[in-house]
């Protein structure tokens, strides 16, 4: 059984001070027996999108490019799965809120773009963000098939059954959510839960693991909530990390419960395919 890692932590003042940090925090989970191991969205650096500023696309990486050969090579030294959320200069005036995938020997395996791209106040991202045209990959790994999501896109049922129909075992969805003071104090426990309740429903409606890795700490007047976990097919959160902590929230991937809850609970065999047409509208009149 594959050992998953979620990094939960904070924010850093340089893009070289967050990777000097996260690549301590990825021996660590290596240490403690990590295979496959996920950073929270933008590790490398602040979340950025609370203001609409052009001089900020400066904080973009090409890739591939030196991060993604600096994170292939530890990964193939460390031999485990690698999953990185970075920020992405494809091309020009061109940028991605982009998954890099390393698998255990280094090689990168390769991108998932953001798909659905929020916009929010101070969640401006629209701004920043293409939407991803990489499709719905899934990653057959040494240590299992993995499908990667990121943030907005998981509240959305279609993206997390489309990478369950590609084989995905486990859906991992690197994060940036937090509360804005003026709604905390009425609506923060409810937007916490539906956050945590509609992936538990992926996991269940898809058979799978669902992780999903969030910060912690204040970003301006953002509060991000942590509360990073792992949900089985059952829905069951196994593991959590705190709110205000940084962590390493760790949890051991049982497979074959995957393929034994597919079984029991045959949600694919049942799907009405030759029904489902109206999806690809945008609204039914």
């Amino acid at each position: 059984m594959p050992r998953l890692a979620l990094l939960q932590s904070g924010t850093f003042a340089s893009k070289e001070e967050s990777f000097v940090h996260h690549e301590g925090l990825i021996r660590e989970a290596a240490g403690l027996g990590a295979q496959i191991v996920c950073t929270q969205e933008l590790f490398l650096t602040p979340y950025f999108c609370t203001v609409e500023d052009p001089a900020l696309f400066d904080l973009a990486d090409p890739l591939p490019g030196p991060v993604t050969d600096r994170l292939g090579k530890l990964a193939g030294e460390l031999g485990i799965v690698l999953v990185s959320s970075l920020f992405e200069h494809r091309g020009p005036g061109l940028y991605h809120n982009t998954a890099a995938v390393h698998d255990a020997d280094g090689a990168l395996l390769g991108l998932y773009r953001k798909s659905h791209i929020p916009q929010d106040p101070a969640f401006e991202e629209k701004f920043y963000f293409t939407p991803g045209d990489s499709g719905w990959p899934v990653w057959e790994t040494r240590y299992g098939k993995i499908g990667v999501l990121i943030c907005w896109d998981q509240w959305y049922p279609e993206a997390a059954r489309l990478m369950a129909l590609g084989g995905a075992q486990v859906l991992l969805y690197p994060t940036a959510i937090g509360w804005l003071p003026e709604e905390k104090p009425l609506l923060g426990d409810a937007q916490h839960g539906a956050w945590e309740t509609v992936q538990r429903g992926h996991a269940v409606a898809n058979g799978c693991y669902v992780a999903a890795v969030n910060r912690t700490g204040m970003q301006d007047e953002t509060e991000f909530w942590g509360r990073s976990f792992i949900a089985n097919p059952y829905g069951e959160i196994v593991a959590k990390g705190s709110t205000e902590r940084e962590e390493i929230v760790l949890h051991d991937l049982d497979f074959q419960a995957v393929e034994d809850f597919r079984r029991i609970w045959p949600f694919f065999r049942d799907r009405r395919i030759d029904a489902y047409g109206d999806l690809t509208k945008r609204w039914r009149s």
